[in-house]
């Protein structure tokens, strides 16, 4: 949905709001945490969930001065929605869409031989020179450039930036357990992120940009700012890990709250069934209501039986299985009208569940609560 600054009067089956008010805020409390060094918002996956064009339009108005997505046909998306700036995209596989993306002026990632043989064919054909970004793995194990091909990249990177087809703007890596304070692989992976940066620059790399910092390093390790920290989660007001602290213990307001409308209220006796497997079955005479959302709206079906949700100032519980639409609470005899305001989660400071309570009901994180909500359930962007 486009931006507006209220909630709609028509009624919706169901609806997350997104805050740009609470992300703008968040955003300007991330950049007082890495001062000096740049701030990239990341909004891949669609802004985990809460829409990518206004959130990144919205972490620009109050700092940011990159972006960054996964793929390159989100970071395509962006430009081709008018965002300016930087815009980096890092997740490729052989013939993806180079030129596209060395037209759009975009930084794209390097992580082996293969993705720089296919960028500078891009830039020989394009006539334009490509901004290419090094990923080291310093220890993850995932994307990257591992230690022992390294030179090779790099001489290679450099070769090219001789022949005018690349433009290396930036070393970077990614932590394994920056969310687990103490853990020794984050020592481990700065002490390698540094000999690899310090390995290419003495050969005559000059990035613009070196950078390792995600949001929990953002938030609890100064000493990984280095010149651009990478901020997803934390930009939406959820914290990287309860470990590290509650989102209020950052200065940070989780951005979405999603809702919806009960479908029906209706009184069954004592030892009614509820949905498939009937395990929960009614202890008393009491009162169901339908909550028209499911598992193909990304509601967990893990939560079946434990999600909380709060309606009429009361916290209630799913009641059964998550359906692929619907799911059910037990009211306790309460009769609110159909159409009352059932509140998954949210910021928490009105009583509302919030997105780590679900994740911990789910044995999950909340990153994959707010990034699973489908299509279905539209985003009312306020405050934009």
């Amino acid at each position: 949905m486009n931006e507006t600054s209220a909630v709609p009067t028509a009624p919706l089956r169901a609806r997350a709001e997104i805050d740009l008010g609470a992300l703008r805020a968040n955003v300007r409390a991330l950049r007082a945490r890495a001062e000096g060094a740049h701030l990239m918002a990341v909004v891949k996956s669609d802004a985990y969930g809460h829409g990518a064009v206004p959130c990144a339009r919205a972490a620009l108005d109050a700092g940011a001065t990159w972006l960054g997505t996964a793929t390159p046909e989100e970071a395509l998306a962006l430009r081709a929605a008018g965002l300016p700036g930087r815009i980096m995209c890092w997740l490729w596989v052989p013939g993806g869409p180079w030129r596209q993306a060395i037209e759009a002026d975009l930084d794209v990632a390097v992580s082996g031989m293969w993705a720089l043989r296919e960028v500078t064919e891009a830039a020989r054909a394009a006539g334009r020179t490509a901004r290419v970004q090094l990923k080291a793995d310093t220890g993850l194990g995932r994307n990257g450039c591992g230690p022992e091909d390294w030179p090779e990249l790099v001489g290679a990177a450099l070769d090219a930036e001789a022949a005018g087809l690349v433009k290396v703007t930036g070393l970077w890596s990614h932590f394994a357990c920056a969310d687990e304070p103490g853990h020794p692989s984050i020592a481990a992976q700065l002490t390698r992120f540094r000999e690899m940066v310090a390995y290419a620059e003495e050969r005559g790399v000059a990035p613009e940009v070196r950078h390792i910092a995600n949001s929990p390093a953002t938030l609890t390790l100064p000493e990984t700012h280095f010149d651009l920290v990478r901020t997803g989660i934390a930009m939406y007001g959820i914290s990287p890990s309860p470990e590290l602290g509650t989102p209020a213990d950052f200065g940070l307001r989780p951005v979405m709250t999603l809702s919806a409308s009960l479908a029906l209220v209706k009184r069954v006796p004592g030892g009614h069934g509820v949905s498939y497997g009937h395990h929960y079955v009614t202890p008393g005479e009491t009162t169901l209501g339908l909550v028209p959302l499911g598992y193909a709206d990304g509601i967990p079906r893990h939560a079946s039986g434990g999600g909380p949700v709060l309606i009429e100032g009361k916290l209630r519980t799913v009641a059964g299985r998550v359906a692929m639409d619907q799911f059910v609470v037990d009211l306790g005899g309460d009769e609110p009208e159909p159409g009352t305001r059932a509140v998954l989660f949210g910021p928490g400071d009105r009583g509302e569940p919030t997105a780590e309570d679900w994740a911990q009901v789910c044995g999950t994180i909340a990153y994959e609560i707010v990034t699973r909500i489908g299509t279905r359930v539209p985003r009312v962007h306020l405050n934009g």
